[in-house]
């Protein structure tokens, strides 16, 4: 009797988490963005890189609802979706951690975490289960945080990141968009912030990552997405590429294929 060969299942493709098909923003008669497409897996870290006026900031803004894109889609989980506000963002579990954080200095950190969605008691607001909802949330970021009755404006920069962070996980994010989260840190700092986003990862969250630090970027991005003058360069595995290649792409616009050698060496004329 001969025995049956097993047909190997095909390969199971995984769905993104987010991606964003061929948008184009216009302003006046400016393209800020020129068809771009971009997307996200859950637990991975995309580096979005590219010169001041590459439309990085444009592009994260139309999936963050504060300015709808003028064509192109957004999908998540796959399906369709429209994003005509911030509101409609966060219902879709996409959540934004700009470089100012947006956090009220004279208030604490469970204070930060439910603003605008306070929990309530019988006639009064619900402080202590604010607070315990905030430690558990923090708990799982930084261990080690304690400053919980602490005025954020008192905290470390690497802190005041995860009261930031606390709150868009707490309701449930599933991809954040993180806007700079190290300028301005020193290395300490920087290294608390490295650490909360690799913990975020673990956790299945996915983190489009806006930086002109091309270091972050490599420490943290599985894959780079580089703009210029609002188009898409490509993006590229971090393990494929070299720091030059990608500063190459940034500043030339050119894929690594099209770099010369001369041109690579001359970025550090």
């Amino acid at each position: 009797m001969i025995a049956a060969v097993e047909t190997p299942s095909p390969q199971v493709q995984r769905v993104p988490l987010v991606e964003l098909r061929n948008i184009h923003v216009a302003f006046g008669g400016v393209r800020a963005v020129a068809g771009v497409t971009m997307d996200l897996n859950a637990g991975e870290v995309v580096g979005v890189v590219g010169g001041n006026g590459a439309g990085k900031t444009t592009l994260m803004r139309t999936l963050s609802g504060a300015r709808p894109p003028d064509s192109g889609q957004i999908l998540v989980n796959g399906q369709p979706v429209a994003i005509a506000n911030p509101r409609d963002a966060k219902a879709l579990g996409i959540e934004t951690i700009y470089q100012t954080l947006a956090l009220a200095d004279n208030l604490d950190a469970p204070a930060n975490v439910f603003l605008g969605r306070e929990l309530m008691g019988s006639s009064s607001l619900n402080d202590a289960a604010m607070e315990s909802a905030t430690r558990k949330v923090i708990g799982r970021l930084n261990p080690n945080f304690k400053n919980f009755k602490t005025p954020v404006l008192r905290l470390s920069g690497g802190q005041r990141q995860a009261v930031a962070i606390a709150r868009a996980i707490h309701f449930n994010a599933r991809a954040l968009i993180m806007d700079e989260p190290t300028a301005a840190l020193g290395p300490a700092e920087t290294a608390q912030v490295h650490s909360l986003i690799r913990q975020l990862k673990s956790e299945g969250i996915g983190i489009f990552l806006v930086s002109h630090d091309i270091h972050d970027v490599f420490d943290l991005s599985e894959r780079i997405s580089v703009m210029y003058h609002g188009r898409l360069v490509g993006t590229v595995n971090k393990t494929d590429v070299t720091t030059d290649e990608v500063l190459g792409m940034i500043i030339l616009g050119k894929p690594p294929t099209k770099l010369t050698s001369q041109e690579l060496a001359e970025l550090h004329g």
